[in-house]
């Protein structure tokens, strides 16, 4: 028996198709309200939960593969190979943006270009990570 998230995580997966995603703590609110509103996306918003708000980037990486959700951030640490391993990741999208505007036209295009292109596959991003912007 594993822990409750990893006994329910093949439960989430089948419930919805659309895009699971853990947002790190940089991402402004509005932008947020975007991927929920506009884009439909099942949306685990780090300033929501006082208990994780403040912990590591190690944390959250560790914690977006528990949650078996795609990490979106800001934060260019998260590239560094050697402290966040590809291999053992969800899937983590380092986004570059001069604005709130530009930020939420470049998740539409990850939106339809990335993380919809297989209904099928709950992580397109597994192993990976991408720099977008």
């Amino acid at each position: 028996m594993g822990t409750l998230a990893s006994e329910l995580r093949s439960i989430a997966a089948n419930l919805s198709a659309t895009p699971r995603v853990y947002v790190d703590a940089n991402f402004p609110i509005g932008v947020v309200a975007y991927m929920r509103q506009v884009l439909h996306w099942d949306v685990f918003f780090v300033l929501e939960e006082p208990a994780i708000r403040r912990a590591p980037d190690t944390e959250h990486f560790r914690r977006a593969l528990e949650l078996t959700r795609t990490l979106i951030t800001l934060d260019h640490d998260f590239l560094d190979d050697r402290r966040f391993l590809p291999a053992l990741s969800s899937g983590v999208i380092v986004c570059s943006a001069p604005g709130e505007p530009a930020l939420k036209r470049l998740l539409a295009k990850l939106d339809r270009d990335v993380l919809r292109t297989d209904p099928v596959v709950d992580l397109p991003l597994r192993g990976q990570k991408i720099v977008a912007g």
